[in-house]
């Protein structure tokens, strides 16, 4: 798989909500070969402080633009969210392995695709989302509260049917999106043929889908969150248990088989 170091222009960067930032970037090389799931490396600042690059989820492409989605957690997200129109980032990408959706085709439109997503896991998941939406996939979206849920208009616009789940009730299904995914599984005929699951978000949510996927019977496709620190697999720093030895996340996911997982 091809990455490309390169200075990318800010063509816009804009404040969505409360710490939640959009940023689109002229990066031609990247978007060209970037997969949905894929991720870019970006250095935030020429000083050594921050020292390491920030991995950030590829959010949607459009011909020579690649847009990121992203919250202000910390001192070098800080940075970025500083950052203006016409500034120029160093990063490098699209580095990682992304979503596998070669098998859905139009023809197989019938067989459901749901994509399960918590929190800012909404944010790769929008890219897959105009990969395959011509079948129309399914989107469970949760979050702790209503402000808190990210991204559902993006995905109607794309055409999917979007339910939210919110753990206070305050929107739509009361209680943890993957409660919502067991509702979904069971009462609806149409998804209880689904073929894959895709999702991205905290830990405990993505061990709890691939659970509820094996007991279905269902393929499932988790993306992964760990701290990185070179991106390209060489620290070692962000390796995960996997049933045939330790991973990185960086390097060979950050998308996995929820089959091939250790909890």
């Amino acid at each position: 798989m091809k990455n490309f170091q390169l200075k990318a222009k800010i063509l816009s960067q804009t404040e969505i909500k409360d710490n939640y930032w959009y940023c689109e970037l002229s990066a031609p090389q990247v978007a060209k070969n970037a997969l949905s799931g894929q991720f870019i490396n970006i250095r935030v600042s020429d000083n050594l402080d921050p020292l390491l690059r920030r991995p950030i989820s590829i959010h949607r492409v459009s011909g020579a633009k690649i847009k990121i989605f992203y919250e202000v957690v910390g001192k070098a997200t800080e940075i970025l969210a500083q950052k203006k129109k016409g500034e120029y980032l160093d990063i490098i990408g699209p580095l990682g392995n992304g979503f596998e959706y070669s098998r859905i085709t139009k023809k197989s439109y019938k067989r459901k695709n749901i994509l399960v997503a918590g929190g800012m896991g909404v944010a790769p998941l929008v890219f897959l989302a105009e990969k395959i939406k011509f079948n129309k996939p399914l989107v469970l979206i949760g979050a702790r509260e209503k402000e808190q849920i990210l991204c559902s208009q993006e995905f109607k616009a794309l055409g999917c049917k979007v339910i939210i789940a919110t753990d206070d009730g305050s929107l739509g299904f009361k209680g943890k999106v993957t409660e919502l995914l067991k509702e979904v599984l069971s009462l609806n005929q149409q998804a209880s043929k689904a073929e894959n699951i895709y999702a991205c978000g905290p830990q405990p949510m993505l061990k709890a889908v691939a659970q509820i996927s094996c007991a279905n019977n269902i393929a499932s496709q988790l993306s992964l969150e760990r701290h990185m620190a070179c991106g390209f697999g060489a620290c070692l720093g962000c390796v995960v248990a996997t049933k045939s030895g330790y991973k990185r996340v960086c390097k060979d996911g950050p998308v996995f088989s929820g089959k091939e997982l250790t909890w």
